[in-house]
């Protein structure tokens, strides 16, 4: 099922969401994969709540840790009902990973025990190292209008889970911004792959893809974590680290949201708006370049937007009590009994 159309236009600038208005892209060329990762298995994720009465939905779960190693948990939260978010996260601990937050939408505070303080608006992200510990709050900084992102938490090695707590604010301009750029021969119908990709636009939020880096740099997990707006009738090929584990969520916002064909050109699987898909690993032995393909059908009325995540798992033992992740039983109540005495956030 071929779904893309070369011919098919860029979306105009003035029509993009805002993250992809900040600041000036950086025209790259599209990159090729010899095969595209299969989707192994979708997810519709479950409504909840945390923090004071927050309402989103929790994706990624605990029994997805291990197979999806090291994200531990992906949260999507969206609405334009200030009740639904309007009690904000109040002071609360972490211990043992690291938590990475995506602001679609809105205006959030963040405070911590560290004296960390920085203010979340659409399209910056927040990198935040628990370590062996801090007290953080996460308040809204509006009574209306739409609130709207995602959390991923990603594990620390058992190394480095005893670490100082660290904090990053990167605002949307400093999250690097490419957008494919076929060549003249590829526009001119010599090179269809290339042509497919031309006007797709990758926010770099950790990671490096096309021989840019992104915001953050992380060792030991090497997480990649690319927000990509791809136009209907267009095909991303992302190249994926082989040995990493990897998935797509595709979401919807004002204006902007369609259903993806993900694998290959010829056998693809649709993936709905609000689903993650989790990419089936490489086989031992494959000497192809692995990645993901992801196609939007010519037919959609507005751009794809998909968050692609993928990591180097760590394989190690996961003990999570809330907010605390560990590797044992026994570092587990020690984390408690920190943050009882008030030796966490020292």
């Amino acid at each position: 099922m071929n779904t893309e159309n070369p011919s098919a236009p860029a979306a105009p600038t003035a029509a993009l969401p805002p993250a992809f208005r900040a600041g000036s892209p950086r025209r790259v060329a599209p990159l090729r994969i010899g095969r595209s990762r299969r989707v192994e298995q979708q997810v519709a994720g479950q409504a909840t709540s945390d923090g004071d009465g927050v309402r989103l939905t929790r994706i990624l779960t605990q029994p997805l840790q291990r197979r999806l190693d090291p994200f531990l948990m992906l949260d999507a939260f969206g609405s334009d009902a200030a009740g639904d978010y309007i009690g904000g996260f109040p002071d609360h601990p972490h211990r043992g990973f690291e938590t990475v937050t995506v602001m679609l939408a809105g205006r959030m505070r963040h405070r911590d025990s560290v004296g960390n303080e920085g203010l979340l608006e659409p399209g910056s992200i927040q990198w935040m190292t628990a370590g062996r510990g801090l007290i953080h709050s996460e308040m809204p900084e509006q009574t209306e209008g739409r609130m709207a992102g995602f959390q991923l938490w990603v594990n620390l090695a058992a190394a480095d889970k005893m670490q100082p707590p660290a904090y990053r604010d990167l605002p949307a301009e400093q999250v690097p911004l490419l957008r494919l750029q076929a060549s003249e021969a590829g526009q001119a119908g010599e090179g269809a792959a290339d042509a497919a990709q031309d006007g797709v636009a990758l926010r770099l939020l950790a990671g490096s893809s096309h021989g840019v880096a992104g915001a953050v740099l992380r060792p030991v997990t090497e997480p990649l974590v690319i927000d990509a707006l791809i136009p209907p009738g267009r095909a991303l090929e992302l190249p994926l680290p082989p040995g990493h584990n990897a998935f797509v969520q595709v979401f919807a916002e004002p204006g902007f949201g369609s259903a993806v064909d993900i694998g290959s050109a010829d056998a693809p699987t649709r993936v709905a708006l609000d689903r993650m898909a989790l990419l089936a690993n490489p086989r031992a032995g494959d000497a192809e370049p692995d990645g993901v393909r992801v196609a939007v059908p010519a037919t959609a009325d507005a751009p794809a937007r998909v968050l692609i995540v993928a990591g180097r798992p760590l394989g190690e033992p996961v003990v999570q009590y809330g907010p605390f992740v560990m590797n044992s039983t026994d570092q587990i109540r020690q984390a408690i009994a920190d943050f009882q005495t008030g030796r966490l956030a020292r």
